[in-house]
């Protein structure tokens, strides 16, 4: 029995659910309506932010891949893991949200083999971290790319910095990398961090 890899086909939305051919009068537009429209969750806000930078570096032309040893690669073949949070929740709060990072080293896991890696490590070349810095509850917009932060890190910098560390707190990134850059600037702060050991990254931005 051949168990190989599926190759997803990006979907319109148009395609009907149907039993056996005949159509529900149903959508996969409508699921994707009901499954996906809490963008402040923090599952939601993780996908939408790795498609906003899938989206800045022209890597969006493809499907997401669950899993993968790392979230994108650019056409210049640059490797990048994206994290997400923010400071506003969908639940009541009594307090903003701590923003934080899991950049815990992994046994990474290939998609197209089903072969996990034998040594933990960070095999991205680069870190998009993506805070959603807005704090207005009436006004939050996921959708709105100028109430996003996007850090930059080559990977170099964050192991020497951060080792075997699992969490990174926004203080901690924002003295590795003091300078937040736009969703316009991202392709230039991803082939900067990508440079020699990682040293030109986000902070000359």
């Amino acid at each position: 029995m051949n168990l190989g890899r599926i190759e997803t086909e990006r979907k319109s939305g148009l395609e009907p659910l149907h039993a056996n051919g005949a159509p529900l009068g149903v959508s996969l537009h409508q699921f994707w309506q009901w499954s996906g429209s809490d963008l402040i969750s923090n599952s939601q806000r993780g996908i939408l932010a790795e498609f906003l930078v899938a989206h800045a570096l022209g890597a969006d032309s493809g499907v997401q891949t669950e899993w993968d040893a790392y979230d994108l690669v650019t056409d210049s073949g640059i490797k990048v893991e994206v994290k997400a949070s923010g400071f506003i929740q969908s639940w009541a709060q009594a307090r903003l949200s701590s923003v934080g990072f899991d950049i815990a080293p992994k046994l990474s896991w290939d998609a197209s083999t089903n072969i996990s890696a034998t040594e933990a490590a960070r095999p991205a070349d680069v870190y998009v971290f993506a805070v959603h810095a807005h704090i207005a509850q009436e006004s939050i917009d996921p959708l709105n790319v100028n109430q996003w932060e996007f850090y930059v890190l080559g990977t170099p910098v964050l192991n020497e910095s951060c080792s075997n560390q699992k969490m990174i707190s926004l203080g901690t990134l924002q003295r590795l990398c003091p300078t937040a850059v736009s969703f316009e600037d991202l392709p230039g702060a991803v082939a900067r961090a990508a440079g020699p050991n990682g040293s030109t990254s986000a902070r000359t931005a």
